[in-house]
């Protein structure tokens, strides 16, 4: 019980960690004043260069992938795997670090998942690459894919625990994305490559 305690602890405190301020920061530019304001890796592309974008959105996957990689290894139940997700997740969109003002978990979401289910998580990035393509609007392909990963899970049948934790992330990111919703209907939402 002390082990799981002390994962999730540890997966909060790593997914505090801003990758994409901190990138910003390297590059002069406070990533929170720019664009969207956001620090996840759509607005760091636009606001500091596709490289940086790149950058964030792999540290902010491997902040989700590493503790529930280490709780899988560690032979944990579902539940002790989920908690550690959603630890991990929730410190990407309420940082220590940042007064609790972070990103929309996409990625540090992607990484978590990865860990826990390689192929549904290969089937959402599929999604969101389709979605993306179609559309042009990130915001939207990580709705989608956020949306079906409950069933994606399911039909590569994992445990409950899995399956809710979905659910939350779908949820949780949906939320997170109220400012681009609002963007979406009213057709204002820019498109990937747009300013």
């Amino acid at each position: 019980m002390t082990a799981i305690i002390v994962l999730i602890v540890v997966a909060y405190l790593l997914g505090s960690v801003p990758s994409g301020y901190v990138l910003g920061k390297l590059a002069g530019v406070d990533v929170r004043n720019v664009g969207s304001g956001n620090i996840g890796a759509t607005n760091v592309a636009r606001a500091v260069g596709k490289w940086q974008g790149a950058f964030t959105l792999i540290a902010d996957a491997t902040k989700g992938f590493l503790p529930v990689a280490i709780a899988a290894q560690l032979d944990l139940d579902p539940l002790a795997i989920a908690c550690t997700a959603v630890a991990a997740f929730l410190g990407h969109i309420y940082p220590l670090f940042l007064k609790f003002q972070g990103g929309k978990g996409v990625a540090t979401a992607l990484g978590a998942l990865l860990a826990i289910a390689p192929l549904a998580s290969l089937v959402l990035l599929a999604l969101f690459a389709l979605v993306g393509y179609c559309s042009r609007i990130v915001s939207l392909s990580a709705m989608a894919a956020a949306v079906a990963a409950p069933l994606v899970l399911w039909l590569f049948y994992q445990p409950a625990a899995i399956i809710g934790l979905g659910f939350f992330l779908a949820a949780m990111i949906v939320l997170r994305h109220h400012a681009n919703i609002t963007r979406l209907l009213a057709g204002t939402e820019p498109r990937f490559g747009e300013h």
